[in-house]
């Protein structure tokens, strides 16, 4: 089945339109949801406590978003300190994002997020990719709008990690 690229961008876009957005770190306590894993099962956010945990929104038809797959990719590979965790911001059919996956060689696990009722207490990202940083009590502690790097974050994480 083709993905419908349109329709993605429509739907995206009319929820950023309509739903509160979140604007980045100040949320006090730590942060717990849980998704639908692509590969089957849950995961729930708390599960990753003690690590440093990157959520990264993403979608297929995001170009900086798959410029960035490599980058997270040795990130998850190469910390065993950091987990990136994919958050997939669209309503394309799994096999669709399985072949994508397969192409791009995404080491690290894809969350499926319900563009219509995204978690809590960040809701739809304002733009596309959006990265947010927990420490590893699982409180937001830093955000990035737009494309990231290997080298950001763990500049980030190791400046805010030492003494």
């Amino acid at each position: 089945m083709p993905i419908d690229w349109r329709r993605s961008v429509l739907a995206a876009l009319s929820l950023i339109l309509a739903l509160p957005l979140w604007a980045g770190p100040g949320v006090e306590a730590a942060v717990d949801f849980q998704l639908q894993r692509l590969d089957g099962g849950e995961a729930r956010l708390s599960e990753f406590r003690g690590q440093w945990v990157v959520l990264n929104y993403w979608a297929t038809w995001c170009a900086p978003c798959r410029k960035e797959i490599p980058e997270l990719s040795a990130l998850h590979r190469q910390r065993s300190d950091i987990t990136v965790l994919g958050l997939a911001f669209e309503d394309p059919a799994d096999t669709d994002l399985v072949g994508f996956l397969a192409e791009f060689d995404v080491a690290y696990p894809i969350l499926l997020v319900d563009v219509y009722q995204p978690p809590a207490p960040f809701g739809a990202p304002k733009v596309m990719p959006t990265t947010i940083i927990l420490d590893t009590a699982g409180i937001a502690v830093k955000s990035f709008l737009g494309p990231v790097t290997g080298e950001m974050i763990t500049d980030f994480i190791d400046s805010a990690a030492a003494p």
